[in-house]
């Protein structure tokens, strides 16, 4: 073999070795471009917010009473009892039946003007209000896992970044492009 061509191999051998740790060192040592993404789950939150509901509702009432002790159904009750009380026997006889008539005919009288009064009602319209709550939820951004070489971490970011996140100095570019 003669000395160039063994100077030469050796020199070649050299530069090859050498280019190929420069490249490999170039390779270990060069930040990745972007950070991978693992999973994107959209971030919600939720806002009570309140409404008044109305309706207009049909209220039955009683009707005013004018005779609340309902004496003129007492003394109309008591007079017709009267009446017919003495109707009835003779003597003492019919002094007593005319007083029982008069009793029983007065608290006769007082149910009967009882029982008018309490149907005597009326009908109006009120309107009728309530406080209810309804929730709505809004989207606030995504929650974010990506990893970077192995390392695994997240972040909140207010767009889905798709299937990766730039990278820009080792640091994640978060704002949209």
């Amino acid at each position: 073999m003669n000395k160039s061509m063994l100077v030469g191999t050796v020199l070649g051998a050299v530069l090859v070795t050498a280019g190929g740790g420069f490249a490999g060192y170039q390779m270990m040592n060069s930040a990745p471009a972007e950070a991978e993404v693992l999973k994107v789950t959209e971030a919600y939150k939720t806002t009570k917010v309140p409404r008044e509901v109305c309706e207009d509702r049909v209220v039955t009432r009683q009707a005013p009473v004018k005779d609340e002790n309902r004496v003129a159904g007492s003394v109309v009750g008591a007079v017709v009892g009267g009446l017919l009380g003495k109707q009835v026997g003779g003597g003492n006889g019919k002094k007593l039946a005319t007083i029982a008539g008069v009793a029983a005919g007065g608290y006769a009288g007082n149910q009967v003007q009882k029982n008018l009064q309490e149907k005597d009602t009326y009908s109006t319209t009120e309107r009728v209000c309530n406080t209810v709550t309804d929730s709505r939820k809004d989207l606030i951004g995504y929650d974010v896992e990506y990893r970077i070489g192995e390392q695994v971490a997240s972040v909140r970011m207010d767009h889905n970044p798709g299937n990766s996140i730039p990278l820009k100095d080792g640091q994640l570019v978060l704002n949209a492009q």
